[in-house]
């Protein structure tokens, strides 16, 4: 199997312990962010967890997001085992209800298998997304290329290969909003190359140093979450990697 088509390795996979240490990194550097972190014009935001984690897991990042201005709200369907029934139906009804609410389009973020919701429902309902961003959401290429593929199956009971007959159609396809996919090259359960974007006027990647268990909670990718959510609605331009930022966030790649 090639690199490109091939799960992380063992040694990754067990570097995702360090996902424990940068949960108390990103506490520590909680008071930094909130001083220097963009704010933007506070529009709703709605925060999709990860395989078999819930809302818990995106806790840390929804309360830093509403510190910064913005009414913060999680998925509130439970654990994510993937698309059972009556998920698909209540992430659309949660983000209708959003939008409603505020009166504004909302801006989706979602971690791993929570960003591929993220992208579908931004198909499917675009005049209710502001803009997507996705932490490790292994959306393209090999469907194998993860080292969670099988506990996929195991919870959902749905087989990878059929990921493209659920909600959205294939979700390789780029959604019709601004689309900001954060990866980790040291990613130890997806393979980074299934989670990075064809770059477009309205598509861009931004690399973090992070383990994926890390992802939600790691700084640089907070940052740079503030950052894009902080652009005005319909003038949203790629991240600006200039000055300091240059020695935190790598040239972007594309698919």
């Amino acid at each position: 199997m090639s690199e490109s088509a091939a799960a992380p390795s063992r040694a990754l996979l067990l570097m995702e312990l360090r996902a424990i240490p940068e949960l108390f990194g990103f506490t520590l550097s909680w008071p930094t962010l909130a001083a220097i972190s963009p704010r933007g014009e506070g529009q709703p935001v709605m925060v999709l967890p990860g395989l078999v984690t819930s809302d818990r897991a995106t806790a840390p990042l929804r309360s830093l997001l509403s510190t910064l201005g913005y009414p913060t709200k999680g998925w509130d369907l439970g654990r994510n085992y993937g698309p059972l029934p009556g998920i698909e139906d209540g992430m659309k009804a949660r983000l209708a209800a959003l939008a409603e609410a505020h009166g504004r389009k909302v801006s989706l973020i979602g971690w791993s298998l929570g960003g591929i919701y993220a992208r579908q429902l931004a198909k499917m309902m675009p005049e209710h997304v502001r803009q997507v961003i996705t932490l490790g959401s292994p959306f393209n290429g090999d469907p194998r290329a993860t080292n969670a593929w099988r506990v996929y199956q195991f919870a959902s009971g749905h087989k990878v290969d059929d990921r493209d007959r659920h909600m959205g159609g294939a979700i390789s396809a780029p959604p019709p909003v601004p689309t900001t996919a954060i990866y980790s090259r040291t990613d130890g359960v997806c393979n980074w190359r299934t989670c990075i974007e064809a770059a477009s006027d309205i598509a861009e990647n931004i690399e973090v140093k992070s383990s994926h268990c890390g992802l939600g909670h790691d700084p640089a990718a907070a940052y740079a979450i503030a950052d894009r959510l902080a652009q005005k609605e319909g003038e949203w331009s790629p991240f600006d990697r200039g000055g300091l930022r240059t020695f935190v966030y790598p040239k972007p790649e594309s698919a």
